[in-house]
């Protein structure tokens, strides 16, 4: 099992990080052991001292495929949830400085929390899905994917040139503007639509 995440996907978030706006997706992975599920809290760690949180609606692959055409991609999912790429912002800026790969920011254990899943059929348009994360009650993402850069078709289609997708593999699609800091003591709620899907602690 795979975890693509897709990064700088919603304009307004690229330019609040003073990053260009992408012509095509910016793709990057986590190992199946960054899952942190079942609103367990998630642990700030050792090395990093600015910890960001980045709420993402979350697509799972249901079947085996390769260089996927934008027209048949929708067969390739059915189910979606809230995650959140957790992300070592100061160990990012790091590894950017110095024209490095930064997955180390981003692919550690623990660092994709991720909500149950709920089907397709129960959702009226994928394309204009409404996201949001509170922290301590307050809310500080919104999102629609009907701003997406490059919306979930269009991903997986340039993902399959490269890479086989299999079934179970997860597809975050990236975040909206308004991430910011995590500190001891938190609490995250992530929703889709006005249901609560993810309700953890930061410890």
């Amino acid at each position: 099992m795979k975890i693509i995440c897709v990064g700088r996907n919603y304009a307004e978030h690229a330019k609040e990080l003073k990053n260009d706006v992408p012509s095509e997706p910016v793709i990057f992975f986590k190992p199946d052991c960054a899952l942190l599920r079942n609103n367990k809290p998630f642990f700030i760690p050792s090395f990093s001292k600015n910890l960001h949180y980045e709420v993402e609606i979350v697509f799972k692959i249901n079947k085996v495929g390769k260089s996927i055409s934008k027209k048949f991609a929708h067969r390739y999912y059915d189910s979606i949830a809230v995650g959140i790429d957790f992300t070592a912002r100061d160990l990012q800026e790091k590894c950017r400085t110095k024209g490095l790969p930064w997955e180390i920011s981003k692919a550690f254990d623990n660092s994709a929390a991720i909500s149950r899943f709920i089907s397709l059929d129960d959702v009226k348009n994928v394309n204009d899905l409404n996201f949001s994360l509170t922290k301590n009650d307050e809310v500080v993402q919104k999102g629609n994917t009907s701003d997406m850069i490059f919306h979930i078709d269009a991903v997986i289609e340039y993902i399959s040139q490269f890479v086989t997708l299999k079934t179970g593999d997860l597809i975050y699609t990236g975040t909206p503007s308004g991430v910011g800091p995590v500190n001891v003591g938190d609490r995250l709620q992530a929703f889709i639509d006005d249901k609560k899907m993810m309700d953890f602690e930061i410890k």
